[in-house]
């Protein structure tokens, strides 16, 4: 089954109302902020990151207008030096590919290996912009029912306080 059906259904299946938006194929925020999205909606920025050694793996979702400094993520993950995950690594853990990481990524995750963070201001938001595994659409969502998703997956949320 394609990978933004998949997601489709499972929302539709947990009863989470989402709003999704096609278009052209986006890979970097900048683009992402060019399209005609819903009034107040929030673009997430995820992040799929490793240790230094490849042990442990992170998803890490912000807001797009959020700087990251890896150094500084390193303790509020207490995590040794982090580093970009290879496109490798995003295929195996979580079935993704380049410009498509998401929260809806977990799906792919049965046995959990990937520590998922959400950035505890997105808890707040009523419409984060989020791609189904596909970056030619974007799926917007609560930030609860992003919670209330990743829990569906065997995930626990671990809040990010980046300010």
């Amino acid at each position: 089954m394609e990978q933004k059906q998949k997601v489709l259904d499972a929302l539709g299946e947990m009863q989470i109302p989402y709003e999704c938006v096609e278009h052209p194929a986006v890979y970097t925020i900048e683009e992402m902020q060019k399209l005609d999205f819903p009034q107040g909606a929030v673009i997430a920025k995820n992040l799929f990151l490793r240790d230094a050694k490849g042990k442990r793996h992170f998803l890490v979702v912000v807001g797009s207008e959020q700087a990251i400094n890896l150094k500084e993520m390193e303790g509020k993950l207490g995590s040794t030096k982090l580093s970009f995950a290879s496109d490798e690594r995003l295929g195996k853990y979580l079935g993704l590919t380049k410009g498509a990481v998401s929260p809806f990524g977990l799906l792919n995750d049965p046995e959990g290996k990937v520590e998922f963070y959400l950035d505890d201001t997105l808890l707040k938001e009523d419409k984060v912009g989020i791609h189904p595994n596909d970056n030619t659409a974007t799926v917007f969502i609560s930030g609860p029912d992003i919670v209330k998703f990743a829990a569906s997956t065997g995930h626990k949320t671990n809040p990010l306080r980046l300010k």
